[in-house]
């Protein structure tokens, strides 16, 4: 199965013009008026296919393309339609595109699949307009609790539910969790550097990282900062820099695949003359075992609770976040990487550090991703960018890997 790169080229140009914002950038969130005509442009697109276009009650999108023998069953593949604000022109979106171009070279050349064949543009993953994240796969399985996003507002005061009806939308009345799909394969930029710097086309993910975030609070005493002498404080950002440069050290010893990230620091008042004597920080850790994640959090925690102890300072640690690694489906990366070996694709096994909606799916039904190099390892950024023979290499990926799953 080929690929034309112009054709590429020009559909994902179509598709990520489609935005409320000007400029470089993408701006496509969840509800807005760009999101709405993303989701209609598609419907339009597949139609002049022949296939069969449905939305569902809150706005997730389907073409399929029927089976001739097993149309009950569906090997489905797609991706998020919505962005960051002013994002790139990839990221969800490349998913989506491929799954288009691949079930129209599928068509062209081989007719109709014995199994259906789906491609999904899911309303919502990236959490940009309202801090909810993965609404469209969640609602797919039940996953969805309409109580959380009831109350939710954007940053102009537009509630969530308001948004969701003015497209046309609303919440689902019952929700039957999808039984039919065989497999979902997601295709997606990298979003890191690892394949450029090593010099592969594609990627065959065997797993999403499991995430842990905290919210900490340090609790000090603000004082002056010309009369205190440094023996008498209690400066919560000092305690702040020893608890970073432990905990940092300790993860860069531990294991590779293992990353942690001090990403926000509010210090209190935050005045050049105060010594700052509340400090609220987050901490972000990732790893594909869960067993490491835990015991080294676990260790991280009492080695901050210890440094604080020893300063005098009070701490308060929030664990927000307590997501599960996810496992690719062991059959579904093999059929992926002999796909890849078969069509001398450059190619390695790798890990997600971000999450996905396939890290919904795979709980679900047996799963896969395919990565393909984002240049410089830049995403949620107008610079985003993969090389076009890069795309094309992961299309062809995802086309034959439907192509065996399908026909």
């Amino acid at each position: 199965m080929e690929f034309s790169i112009d054709e590429i080229g020009q559909t994902i140009t179509w598709f990520s013009s489609i935005s409320d914002g000007e400029g470089k950038g993408t701006t496509r969130t969840l509800y807005s008026p760009s999101w709405l005509r993303a989701q209609n442009g598609l419907k339009e697109r597949f139609e002049a296919l022949g296939l069969d276009c449905r939305f569902d009650a809150i706005g997730n999108f389907y073409a399929t393309l029927k089976g001739t023998e097993c149309p009950e069953e569906t090997i489905a593949t797609g991706s998020h339609v919505d962005t960051v604000v002013n994002g790139g022109r990839l990221d969800g979106q490349l998913g989506i595109v491929g799954g288009y171009l691949a079930v129209k070279k599928l068509l062209e050349r081989h007719g109709k699949p014995k199994r259906s064949v789906q491609v999904i543009s899911l309303a919502e993953e990236e959490g940009s307009r309202f801090p909810y994240v993965f609404w469209g796969s969640k609602n797919m399985f039940g996953l969805a609790d309409n109580g959380d996003v009831e109350r939710l507002a954007d940053a102009d005061g537009v509630g969530f539910v308001d948004a969701m009806r003015g497209c046309g939308f609303d919440f689902q009345v019952e929700c039957t969790p999808r039984a039919d799909i065989r497999a979902f394969i997601e295709l997606h930029i990298e979003q890191g550097n690892f394949l450029e710097q090593e010099g592969y086309t594609v990627g065959v993910v065997t797993s999403i990282v499991g995430q842990k975030r905290y919210n900490i609070t340090l609790r000090g005493e603000s004082n002056h900062a010309g009369t205190t002498l440094m023996k008498y404080r209690k400066d919560t950002v000092q305690c702040f820099a020893r608890i970073v440069d432990s905990s940092i050290e300790k993860a860069k010893k531990r294991d590779e695949v293992l990353v942690l990230t001090f990403g926000k620091v509010v210090p209190s008042p935050n005045a050049v003359n105060v010594v700052p004597g509340e400090t609220l920080f987050t901490m972000d850790c990732r790893h594909t075992d869960e067993k490491l994640l835990r015991e080294f959090t676990a260790e991280v925690e009492r080695d901050m609770r210890e440094i604080a102890g020893g300063m005098g300072i009070g701490i308060e640690i929030d664990n927000w976040m307590d997501e599960k690694p996810v496992p690719m489906d062991g059959e579904i990366v093999a059929l992926i990487e002999d796909v890849c070996k078969e069509r001398k694709l450059a190619h390695r096994k790798m890990h997600s550090g971000a999450g996905h909606d396939s890290q919904i799916f795979a709980v679900h039904v047996p799963t896969g991703m395919i990565f393909v190099p984002s240049i410089a390892g830049i995403s949620h950024n107008p610079a985003e960018d993969t090389k076009l023979e890069d795309i094309r290499a992961g299309m062809i990926a995802l086309g034959e890997t439907l192509r065996r799953l399908a026909y």
